[in-house]
């Protein structure tokens, strides 16, 4: 048994132990988060009860596999920015292509990104699910559910052998956002940042955390509706005048592109490089899902080392558009289960089908009716699954089994922290009733390991 599998398993054998001890914890639990900032889409976010408990050699892989991907992404990024033979292989409009390839000012080319992975407890193996850039999100809903579960009676009695360690997604993210700003071709030693997204589909109460944590760091840090900017001789200003000198991105650029003719200054700004934007829109290189059909092509592994090839044919799913005649129709209809079709650039898992959710006959209906439309056809990747309770659905819940799904979260290059998700569906987000998990590190103390 892998280490996390044995540590996760012994969390779950308190709770059998002690069940009213922890029937009681959970119900607190899910009382706590009713109540809480961690909002989506108006409906408090719903968790499971036992958290997920990354041991040090699990966390050692999880770095491991955050590291090679994010070098293999900037490659990829650089290659579409020099190589205009290349980028004929994105589906971007000559648009979005065109802001792609104004100057960004700094040399940061992914400075955020949460990467999903269907990670195996049971021997670390791992397949890539998506990658977010900019407008990656959910560090409040861990912060919340952390403290929602931080006193729970499984945790305190673990805690009588291990040390647990929570993972601080503000603080650290304020940190390496100064330091991208700092290698800005027009950086100034004071600068005035702001958040910025289409507010009526943000999860601002995580915005107002990321305000917090700027405003604590000395930075005079605003929140603003990404369409109300103001630009007029060559500065990006809020509307109450003041200028502009950081962005933090959050509006991901498909929303962007769907109201490109409502944000005129936003977009002057970014083609003029008189704001740092972090991020610029070279990250849609890698959020865009058909880079997963771009990196296992001859043009993308010829400029990757013998390594790095080996690693993408072994953790990118195969993958192809959802267009006649790139794949066989007749096996995919006949094998669903082995299958999942995603819209190449929405966001939250809308649009996605996993044959393993589906009986025959509507599978084989989402199939057609969403070929040559801009989806893709990916190898579907069973998820591991690990014991959980939903204290959401009843006050004294049974055991049962979730799928599970893994978030990295990436800051300036580095692997900050673990984003985790469950459900019991093939997709898992909140469109299919799937739930967020607490993700904490997890250590011997001196005297247990004595």
């Amino acid at each position: 048994m892998s280490t996390m599998k044995a540590i996760n398993e012994k969390f779950a054998q308190i709770v059998r132990d002690y069940p009213k001890e922890n029937f009681k914890s959970g119900q607190a639990a899910v009382e706590y988060m009713e109540g809480s900032t961690a909002i989506y889409r108006g409906i408090p976010v719903a968790c499971l009860y036992m958290p997920k408990l990354i041991p040090p050699d699990a966390w050692a892989a999880f770095q491991a596999a955050a590291a090679t991907i994010v070098g293999i992404l900037d490659k990829v990024i650089q290659k579409y920015l020099d190589d205009a033979n290349y980028r004929k292989l994105f589906p971007f409009s000559p648009r979005l292509e065109e802001l792609i390839l104004t100057e960004a000012g700094y040399p940061r080319l992914l400075p955020i990104a949460r990467l999903d992975i269907f990670f195996n407890e049971d021997d670390y193996s791992f397949q890539f699910c998506e990658f977010n850039a900019d407008g990656a999100s959910a560090m409040n809903e861990d912060r919340e559910i952390n403290i929602a579960l931080s006193d729970g009676h499984a945790m305190s009695k673990l805690r009588e052998d291990y040390e647990i360690t929570t993972f601080e997604f503000f603080d650290s993210w304020v940190h390496e956002f100064a330091e991208i700003y700092k290698s800005y071709t027009r950086a100034v030693k004071s600068p005035r940042i702001v958040i910025t997204d289409f507010m009526e589909g943000a999860t601002s109460n995580e915005f107002i955390q990321f305000q917090k944590a700027f405003r604590n760091a000395g930075y005079e840090t605003d929140i603003c509706e990404i369409r109300d900017f103001i630009y007029e001789n060559g500065k990006l200003r809020t509307p109450d005048g003041r200028q502009v000198d950081a962005i933090y991105r959050r509006a991901v650029t498909r929303d962007i592109m769907d109201n490109i003719d409502a944000i005129p200054a936003f977009l002057q700004a970014a083609r003029e490089n008189a704001v740092c934007f972090v991020g610029h829109f070279r990250t849609q290189i890698i959020h865009n899902k058909a880079i997963f059909r771009i990196l296992r092509l001859p043009e993308t592994l010829s400029f990757l080392t013998e390594a790095e090839q080996k690693y993408v044919l072994a953790h990118i799913p195969e993958t192809s558009r959802l267009n006649a005649g790139e794949f066989d129709l007749r096996e995919v209809c006949q094998n669903k289960d082995d299958w999942i079709i995603k819209p190449e650039d929405l966001y939250g898992s809308r649009g996605v089908f996993a044959g393993v959710d589906m009986d025959a006959d509507v599978w084989k209906e989402a199939v057609e009716s969403s070929m040559n439309t801009g989806y893709l056809l990916q190898r579907f990747c069973p998820p591991y699954k690990s014991p959980n309770m939903d204290f959401n659905a009843s006050p004294r819940p049974e055991i049962a089994m979730y799928n599970n799904i893994t978030g990295m979260f990436v800051y300036n290059g580095k692997l900050q922290g673990i984003y985790s998700r469950a459900g019991l569906k093939g997709t898992i987000s909140p469109f299919t009733n799937g739930m967020t998990l607490a993700s904490v590190r997890i250590s011997c103390t001196e005297t247990h390991k004595q």
